[in-house]
């Protein structure tokens, strides 16, 4: 399996239309323990990829490697195999507004039949730290920022153990000094746990940190795959046009404005 599907993740000539198409022989790979960033403007399929390596979405041409198994034609209860292996963080936090933060992420452990009571509580308490959300434990989601709501999830996607976790937009809409944390955060948990990560990002600063490869993609297309610096000393039109957006919007910011982090790709998407 491992010499027929080297790759954590792979996309081969991965094909996706909806109205019309949003993935066009899509190709690329991460390998474990390594962090991929996708960028690129709205619409050109970002979330459609991250659907498609959790297996919401299933490509209409192409292949879809997981966990180093090809997972195209996979039905629900083998994605859900699967799924105990990757994780997703979705942009919302997903978590439930009727549970503490402590018993969000309990939630996790509750189908851990070789937990008991006491071990599950020592997982809950230390995540907690490790996520440095230790002071928010007896919070309600409705009573947090959007960072920590991010870091809750991210706690919460942790206990399950996976080998892979994939981001959502982790740094959108939160201040700089929470951005700033999320992105240790990421850091930490990728040297730490060694966890393969997908992150799809407007965040140029958090893809220029994290990311080990970025893919970026451009009607449909991956218009380039390779490090941040080739990504710089590309020519494609389209990709150093995106690159001096983002140049220009962050140069025109104040420092101290707390819209900073993620405003420069929301301007991209207009």
């Amino acid at each position: 399996m491992a010499e027929e599907y080297p790759h954590y993740i792979e996309f081969r000539h991965v094909y996706k239309t909806f109205e019309k198409p949003v993935l066009v022989d899509s190709n690329f790979f991460v390998d474990a323990g390594q962090t991929v960033a996708i960028i690129g403007r709205s619409g050109v399929g970002k979330s459609v990829t991250l659907g498609h390596i959790m297996g919401f979405l299933k490509p209409d041409k192409g292949q879809v490697i997981v966990a180093n198994e090809d997972v195209t034609a996979f039905s629900d209860t083998e994605m859900n195999r699967i799924r105990r292996k990757v994780t997703m963080v979705f942009q919302s936090g997903a978590l439930f507004d009727s549970l503490t933060v402590a018993e969000n992420i309990l939630f996790s452990l509750e189908s851990r039949e070789d937990y008991d009571a006491q071990n599950k509580e020592d997982v809950v308490e230390g995540l907690l730290k490790m996520v440095d959300i230790w002071d928010a434990r007896d919070s309600y989601p409705s009573d947090l920022s959007t960072g920590y709501r991010r870091a809750v999830a991210i706690a919460r996607a942790l206990a399950a153990q996976p080998q892979c976790v994939l981001y959502d937009e982790p740094t959108t809409m939160v201040d700089p000094i929470m951005s700033d944390h999320l992105t240790l955060l990421m850091l930490r948990l990728k040297k730490q746990l060694q966890l393969t990560s997908v992150v799809v990002t407007h965040d140029l600063d958090l893809m220029h940190r994290v990311a080990d490869k970025v893919v970026f993609l451009s009607k449909g297309r991956v218009a380039f795959f390779g490090t941040p610096a080739e990504l710089h000393r590309s020519q494609d039109p389209d990709i150093q046009e995106f690159l001096e957006l983002d140049r220009v919007i962050r140069g025109s910011l104040a420092e101290d404005s707390p819209f900073r982090t993620g405003l420069a790709g929301a301007a991209v998407e207009a």
